[in-house]
């Protein structure tokens, strides 16, 4: 089994399933995913400041710097920009292996019999992370 996510999602698949209320063996391996997840996430914001300092123009600091009061990032050329972090969000977090099957089973044995009523961005969040781990089966 194996579960493949977006870095451009993980964000939204953290917080979908920490709004999950499980006890025990469901919990531990929610949170074992969720902390998988949040690492990579971490890695994500730091390649993406990387990306801001290689496409934008920089301060006295070796920063990217800010225009428009702040709004905006002073980016050199908006199209490479945009190509790059597109790149970035669009990468995918794979989770596979022996040691991941349990915990990828378990996560999505809570998914398919959970019983909480969800709308919005959480319904899209919700098929998307089901749709992944039903691919990772085959």
């Amino acid at each position: 089994m194996k579960l493949a996510i977006e870095n451009g999602r993980l964000g939204q698949v953290i917080d979908l399933l920490f709004s999950l209320p499980l006890k025990g063996k469901k919990s531990r391996h929610r949170t074992r995913l969720q902390l998988a997840l949040e690492a990579r996430l971490k890695e994500v914001a730091e390649q993406e400041h990387q990306l801001r300092k290689e496409h934008c123009h920089l301060d006295k600091k070796g920063e990217p710097k800010l225009k428009d009061e702040g709004k905006r990032w002073d980016v050199k050329d908006i199209d490479a920009f945009i190509k790059d972090k597109t790149e970035l969000y669009e990468e995918e977090m794979v989770i596979e292996g022996a040691d991941n099957h349990g915990m990828l089973k378990t996560v999505k044995d809570v998914l398919d019999n959970c019983e909480m009523e969800w709308s919005g961005q959480e319904a899209v969040t919700y098929n998307y992370i089901c749709e992944q781990l039903e691919g990772g089966e085959k």
